[in-house]
């Protein structure tokens, strides 16, 4: 059995390798040090703001705190691929401001749209997609590749991520 680590212990060795007491992570949070003490002994657990306001402060994500693995992107074998109605390309947009955008856009959309006469803009958010090299991200689609094609964070902050499942 292989036992996996609990979000306290992570919490715990993140605010050690960051050079935090749990007073200091408690003052920076405006609560109490003794809730930081029961978060990483596992008793009790930070509300989802607060959670993300732990991710800031550490400058993770909040899928790091909670120990969650990202999916690696990977080969599918010609015979074991998915339908490719079944496929949807899926693209992530988080802004520093707030602004949480998903698309969930089947595959076969995608290249309706692409060879479309008149395709016209694909924006998510403030962001336009035009950039985007739609042949390449269909070619690896075609050659079964899934997972994680692109993850890019601006300047600004903003991360705009685009996989395939």
């Amino acid at each position: 059995m292989v036992k996996t680590e609990s979000f306290g212990s992570r919490l715990a060795a993140t605010r050690k390798s960051c050079g935090f007491t749990q007073e200091e992570l408690a003052e920076r949070l405006n609560i109490s040090p003794q809730a930081v003490s029961k978060w990483e002994n596992d008793l009790t657990s930070p509300d989802l703001d607060t959670l993300s306001r732990i991710a800031e402060i550490f400058d993770i994500s909040t899928d790091t705190l909670l120990g969650r693995v990202k999916k690696e992107t990977r080969m599918v074998e010609a015979g074991k691929r998915k339908d490719p109605d079944q496929i949807f390309l899926r693209i992530k947009v988080n802004t520093k401001a707030g602004d949480k955008v998903m698309l969930n856009l089947p595959v076969m959309l995608v290249k309706a749209f692409k060879d479309s006469n008149d395709p016209g803009h694909l924006t998510v958010g403030n962001y336009s997609l035009d950039n985007i090299d739609w042949d390449q991200i269909l070619t690896l689609v075609d050659q079964g590749v899934m997972g994680e094609l692109i993850s890019v964070e601006s300047a600004d902050g903003d991360l705009v991520s685009i996989w395939v499942e």
